[in-house]
């Protein structure tokens, strides 16, 4: 059985968040998020992935879910290294199992770690990270502290793959937002009551867009970005 690494967090950036929030809504959120979005989450996940480092990368994979993306990761570059940080409990239990079911040659290859961005290690250096819908959680303040904490542990040059929800631009768009934060705030004590304006947090950060898709009207981006070499 693999293990799950629970690590200090006395030299980290601390992020006011309740962790494992999402351990309720572990059971139904990706059948959730397919009634709501058909297959558009996992399109735009996988227009992301394409733009992964070549040869055998050391991947930084920030608030995975269940694991779906985990195994994508490993279908694109299946000798990539990965450490897959997840706050919730749940989800990386269920991710862990789907991994040792689905692909356990390389169990090997993927640490697992409960925690969040606070939790990771203060000398890792990743080739690539991958935050998918994940910068919607956030708060203004928390987005620039996260952004900042996550740059810090990245290569010259690396790849940052980001896939997640744009701010809306018709009426039915914002609807979903509105009702998606409000059932999320009831179910997961989500911080966060509106989408924060994470593209412009990013452009601070003088990364070079490599590529940009939409899916789902719009609503959804999946993008790819490069830190300065």
């Amino acid at each position: 059985m693999l293990s799950i690494t629970t690590p200090s967090t006395s030299n980290a950036v601390l992020i006011e968040r309740r962790s494992g929030s999402f351990d309720f809504v572990a059971a139904f959120y990706d059948p959730l998020a397919r009634l709501v979005f058909g297959s558009a989450l996992q399109r735009a996940q996988q227009a992301a992935l394409a733009h992964l480092p070549p040869a055998a990368p050391y991947i930084l994979i920030v608030g995975g879910g269940t694991g779906w993306v985990l195994l994508e990761t490993l279908k694109q570059r299946p000798t990539a290294r990965i450490l897959y940080l997840e706050a919730s409990a749940v989800m990386l239990r269920k991710s862990q199992v789907l991994l040792v079911q689905q692909a356990p040659a390389q169990a090997a290859q993927v640490e697992f770690r409960l925690g969040t961005e606070a939790d990771l290690p203060p000398d890792a250096q990743f080739d690539a990270l991958l935050t998918f819908f994940l910068l919607d959680l956030f708060t203004l303040p928390d987005l620039r502290q996260l952004l900042q904490r996550l740059q810090a542990v990245c290569k010259p040059g690396a790849t940052w793959l980001v896939a997640d929800f744009c701010p809306p631009q018709v009426l039915w768009q914002r609807g979903l937002l509105k009702v998606m934060y409000t059932f999320f705030r009831l179910t997961a004590n989500l911080k966060a009551r509106r989408l924060p304006p994470w593209p412009e947090e990013v452009a601070r950060l003088g990364l070079s867009r490599v590529s940009r898709e939409h899916f789902f009207g719009g609503l959804i981006e999946a993008s790819a970005f490069r830190f300065p070499s």
